[in-house]
């Protein structure tokens, strides 16, 4: 089956996603990667949003975590603050799943503004509960479009931190967790580097070079010194990844692509 480089983005970042954690999960790409896992290779993934439930299995992709579908399709549903509070903060989040609009090389995430803060060229959505995700899940998996305007040598403002210097910087700030442990782009997959934790290139997607990646990155990029090719898509995930946007255009009025 042909795939799109989008399709092959959701595909990988679906896969990392281990059956049976406990998965914090962001609106938008997290989410169809996230769901697109619990259909295929981790049927017992438990899905988290931050507006309480726990356990959701929804069978269209949520506009909001204020969703319906999220409430009506999971195992309990409990306070936004149990949620941070317990679940979060308590240590039993193992993965946060998150979206961005900007990343640095040591997984920072910008979400807020675009340009100087006070006179930005873009207002973002804002922050919403990633900053949390991303001090005190257990990992951190980030999935997002790779462009020099994204990934980016310097954020124009840090939402929500990763490595944050690089090296030890974490563990300096008192973060617990391994932060951010994969960035998975329509690219490739990059990962922190060993001890300067630094992202570098450990699989590029079919068909794509290092030229291109180096091309869309705004910083020097490195790649590993051992570089795999991503697996394509197979037609057991295609399918359900297409049958979960279909069904989601069709319940929000949405043309496929959309979804």
């Amino acid at each position: 089956m042909t795939y799109t480089t989008n399709e092959m983005m959701t595909v990988a970042a679906a896969r990392r996603l281990k059956n049976g954690s406990v998965c914090f999960v962001g609106i938008g790409l997290p989410s169809k990667a996230a769901n697109l896992a619990r259909l295929t290779s981790s049927p017992d993934v438990v899905l988290i949003y931050e507006s309480g439930p726990i356990g959701a299995k929804p069978s269209v992709l949520p506009l909001s975590i204020g969703d319906g579908e999220l409430a009506e399709t999971a195992d309990t549903v409990v306070p936004t603050g149990e949620i941070f509070r317990y679940w979060l903060q308590g240590g039993r989040i193992d993965v946060g799943f998150l979206g961005a609009a900007q990343v640095d090389r040591f997984g920072n995430i910008n979400t807020t503004v675009v340009g100087d803060y006070f006179s930005p060229k873009v207002r973002l959505p804002g922050a919403g509960g990633a900053p949390e995700i991303a001090g005190s899940a257990k990992s951190v998996l980030i999935i997002l479009k790779q462009s020099a305007r994204s990934f980016v040598d310097k954020l124009d403002f840090i939402t929500s931190v990763g490595h944050g210097e690089g090296g030890d910087s974490r563990k300096r700030l008192g973060l617990p967790g391994a932060g951010p442990v994969g960035i998975i782009t329509d690219l490739c997959i990059m990962e922190p580097e060993e001890g300067t934790h630094e992202f570098v290139v450990t699989a590029l997607h079919p068909g794509v070079t290092r030229e291109q990646v180096v091309a869309a990155t705004g910083w020097a990029i490195r790649f590993a010194d051992s570089v795999e090719q991503t697996a394509e898509p197979t037609e057991v995930e295609l399918t359900a990844l297409r049958d979960l946007e279909a069904r989601t255009a069709a319940a929000h009025g949405q043309a496929p692509g959309e979804a």
